[in-house]
């Protein structure tokens, strides 16, 4: 039996993330719905997409600077 590290780190690190927008989701919209009503939690809601799109932006093109690196070292 061989231990992948890597593959050990991005399954880690995928875990947190998903835990991460599970909490952020969960508790924070959640109470966000409780304290103040559905409208509020809407615009919550809203406001977390609105943040995510320059995330997954930047996240998108490391990614595919990532594939054309490791296409000029094959």
């Amino acid at each position: 039996m061989t231990r992948d590290l890597r593959k050990y780190s991005r399954q880690t690190n995928f875990h947190l993330l998903v835990g991460f927008f599970l909490l952020l989701l969960v508790i924070g919209i959640g109470l966000i719905y409780l304290i103040y009503g559905r409208n509020a939690a809407l615009m919550g809601l809203l406001c977390t997409g609105a943040a995510l799109i320059p995330m997954g932006l930047i996240w998108l093109v490391l990614w595919v600077m990532g594939l054309v690196v490791k296409k000029a070292n094959e």
